[in-house]
């Protein structure tokens, strides 16, 4: 038995401590928004914040997030994480999303880098493109995405 602290709630999880925590927030929490992509750490699908570091899920084990916060897509839409909430909004506005598959990595990315900046500091579009490298969108909406995170930056100013 594990304990993970997601989304401001404490959860008891009954898995092996190198369980991808992909798969506890998936399979054992019902938090499906986050999703699987390549296994491998490469695409970004999976994204999450793990004490407010954007993390790869599918290859981090539960053991590594034991007395942290874990932060998922769900956080954005249910007021738990103002940021990512802001990211979300500007997601909406810029029309980012067409099949929508990496989107919750791709937002969580993005409001991980928008937390490190200094406050008020209106990311490059090279800052961000560095920023967002790690995040695969196979329908090519990088023009969107850089806008709705500028965009986020103001909001955030």
């Amino acid at each position: 038995m594990s304990t993970l602290h997601v989304n401001g709630r404490e959860h008891t999880v009954d898995v092996a401590p190198d369980t991808p925590i992909l798969w506890a927030l998936r399979d054992t929490l019902g938090l499906t928004g986050t999703k699987f992509g390549c296994g491998a750490a490469l695409c970004g699908a999976c994204t999450v914040h793990l004490d407010g570091q954007a993390i790869r899920s599918c290859i981090t084990p539960i053991s590594v997030a034991q007395g942290k916060q874990v932060t998922t897509i769900e956080a954005t839409t249910d007021g738990s994480d103002k940021v990512g909430a802001i990211v979300h909004a500007a997601w909406v506005k810029h029309d980012v999303a067409q099949c929508g598959y990496c989107q919750s990595g791709q937002i969580m990315s993005a409001a991980a880098f928008l937390q490190s900046l200094p406050r008020g500091k209106q990311p490059t579009v090279v800052e961000i493109d560095a920023a967002m490298a790690g995040n695969i969108c196979r329908c090519g909406t990088y023009a969107r995405i850089r806008a709705a995170v500028a965009d986020a930056a103001r909001a955030l100013a």
